[in-house]
């Protein structure tokens, strides 16, 4: 399905991934494309990045602070609503009912009718992405925080002491390619302003790989569908 065969009116995302940087890999120009669009979309970071680097001068301190830092500047080129950071450590994920109840904490707060993140299952095929375990449990707890942990009024009451009512999220977009996926975001105009995202991420991000890989992956996906530059994802409707 592409987009523009979508009949409902949506305006507040929430993009739920593991590290900075994982957003603009798999969905910046989709982003880019809902913020040109007006929505309000929000990311919710669930670890600090602070394992990434290979420098041995280089802290897990000062890498988050770098990282936080980099994602903020992405955040301002995409014209984010907010980013908020779970500080959890980089690479010790779980997917616990800690991790479940911050997450159900940040969409009560924000409200999205549409929550992307990442897929909960391992992609024996995908050499990186696709097999990081902070990005398997990211994908487990951002759907089992939707549903039904955010919608649930007795799930976590304490929730409610903070003011925070039940909210039900109408669909979750999981990231992750062409297998599987049933909704195709045509992006063509917008991959310039997802690349400046990406390349805000300097301690992560070759420039090189960012205006070569990006829009070449896009392009793939859009042959698929008869467009441009597209991002595709597979949905979940829930109400």
């Amino acid at each position: 399905m592409a987009d523009s065969e979508k009949t409902e009116t949506y305006s507040r995302a929430m993009v739920i991934m593991a590290h900075p940087d994982d957003a603009e890999w798999t969905c910046a120009a989709t982003v880019a494309k809902l913020c040109a669009q007006g929505w309000e979309v929000v990311f919710v970071l669930c670890t600090d990045g602070s394992k990434g680097s290979d420098d041995p001068q280089m802290t897990g301190q000062k890498l988050a602070q770098i990282r936080e830092s980099e994602q903020r500047e992405s955040a301002r080129i995409l014209g984010l609503k907010d980013v908020i950071f779970l500080g959890y450590p980089d690479s010790y994920l779980e997917p616990t009912l800690q991790l479940r109840k911050d997450l159900a904490r940040q969409i009560r707060r924000f409200r999205p009718h549409v929550v992307i993140t990442e897929p909960p299952t391992r992609d024996i095929n995908s050499r990186y992405y696709g097999s990081h375990p902070d990005h398997l449990a990211t994908g487990e707890a951002a759907l089992a925080a939707v549903f039904p942990t955010a919608r649930d009024r007795l799930t976590f009451p304490e929730l409610l002491d903070e003011g925070l009512q039940p909210h039900k999220v109408r669909e979750v977009w999981i990231v992750g390619g062409l297998d599987g996926s049933d909704y195709f975001v045509d992006v063509d105009g917008h991959l310039d302003t997802a690349i400046t995202a990406l390349k805000a991420h300097k301690s992560q991000v070759n420039p090189q790989d960012a205006d070569q890989y990006f829009p070449q992956g896009r392009a793939q996906t859009a042959a698929k569908v008869g467009l441009k530059y597209a991002e595709a994802f597979k949905t979940i409707k829930y109400y």
